[in-house]
């Protein structure tokens, strides 16, 4: 199954439920505008590199397309499709004025030089900038870039348009970006789970925890967590996993990442593989790596009591299924990850009025923003005795749809 037709199985389970006509299905699935381009660069060897570009801008009823780039080997155009689809039912659920876009370049950033990685996204950014702008399409960091890339991007935008921060959001705090907005994804993930548990009568101190991901999002829920008390017993990141039930000390392993890059060899826990991190009898499994992560025989293994999605789209349909029927409940990416593009809305309010927030205030309008809409998803799954996935899919599609019908179809 491709990622799009996942995320399109997810909308039609809700959109039963909404009662949408043909018509209206149609209108909210298709992407406004899907943008593809050859990027081409010297290469530091002296020769030329060829690199596919793509854009997805799937619905800006609400207000400007948002969501991130990435520079992966697997974008390509289903994948940008499916993930800017996503974009549009999170900032619904959430409640922001944004719609949802995405997409990113088809590379492997670890084996280009920095300067290479600036060509590209310079030449990137020539490409699509007259279809990007602060209040046409505002991308941000995702997969493979960062603060930097959007500094670049920012920057190469400003040669066309002039001084306009707002075109992205996630960029250095030198350059306008906002406190807190790096660690947004990881603290909202943290935050869900923490309500999450007192829905069933829980604390996160005491409970343990299986993160599989130690990027950016990974590691800073596993800090937050920890924070609180989180018993950490299993991490893993592309080169290995390392589990020890006596809790890992999460600052020890943050101090490792900084210096050797990776998690391998750390020695206050024992080396496991990824399959055994999925399969580890916790209260909480949190995937945050790539998508795709639970087949229906992976989440036939899962012991885990319930699952927060970090990561964008980890779960096919057929392993939905199995939770569903195990009675292992999901808390579901849209709103479990939302945390950052919830601080790019704060950061492009902050670029557009020229001012900047403190972080108690960004972290608190955060935590409220992600506590109220928590609440509101997980009384409407009750309320109608469905998932909180359906939940949240059923939400966004409403305010979308009514979004569409007030505007003038």
């Amino acid at each position: 199954m491709q990622a799009f037709e996942a995320t399109s199985h997810y909308f039609d389970q809700a959109a039963r439920l909404l009662d949408l006509s043909d018509n209206v299905r149609t209108l909210l699935l298709t992407p406004e505008r899907e943008v593809r381009v050859e990027v081409v660069i010297e290469m530091d060897s002296g020769r030329l590199g060829n690199f596919l570009g793509y854009r997805v801008q799937h619905d800006n009823s609400r207000g400007p397309f948002k969501g991130g780039l990435r520079y992966h080997p697997e974008v390509d155009d289903d994948e940008s499709r499916a993930l800017a689809s996503l974009m549009t039912w999170k900032t619904a659920v959430v409640d922001i004025p944004f719609g949802g876009g995405k997409g990113g370049v088809n590379c492997d950033p670890s084996k280009l030089s920095k300067a290479e990685l600036e060509r590209l996204t310079r030449r990137f950014t020539e490409k699509i900038h007259d279809v990007i702008g602060p209040v046409k399409d505002i991308p941000a960091p995702d997969m493979g870039t960062d603060d930097q890339v959007m500094a670049w991007i920012m920057s190469e935008y400003s040669k066309y348009a002039g001084f306009h921060p707002a075109v992205v959001t996630g960029k250095p705090i030198e350059l306008h970006g906002s406190i807190g907005r790096k660690e947004a994804t990881g603290y909202g993930v943290a935050i869900v789970a923490r309500e999450m548990l007192a829905t069933r009568g829980r604390t996160v101190g005491g409970s343990t925890f299986a993160i599989q991901g130690f990027g950016n999002v990974g590691s800073f829920t596993a800090r937050f967590l920890a924070k609180e008390g989180a018993k950490i017993v299993a991490v893993s990141d592309v080169h290995g996993g390392l589990r020890n039930p006596d809790g890992i000390d999460v600052e020890a392993l943050l101090r490792y990442v900084a210096v050797n890059r990776n998690i391998v060899g750390f020695e206050g826990a024992l080396p496991c593989s990824n399959e055994e991190l999925l399969r580890a009898d916790v209260d909480v499994l949190i995937p945050a790596a790539l998508g795709g992560v639970f087949d229906k025989a992976t989440a036939e293994a899962v012991r885990a009591k319930l699952i927060v999605e970090a990561a964008n789209g980890p779960t096919w349909p057929e392993a939905d299924e199995v939770f569903n029927a195990r009675g292992i409940p999901v808390v579901p990416d849209i709103l479990a990850n939302a945390g950052g593009v919830i601080v790019s809305y704060f950061e492009w309010v902050q670029n557009l009025q020229h001012f900047r927030w403190p972080l108690e205030q960004i972290q608190g309008e955060q935590e409220k923003k992600q506590v109220d809409a928590f609440h509101d998803i997980h009384e409407l799954a009750e309320r109608k005795k469905i998932s909180m996935r359906a939940a949240a899919f059923y939400r966004a599609i409403a305010r979308v749809g009514r979004a569409h019908a007030l505007a003038g179809i």
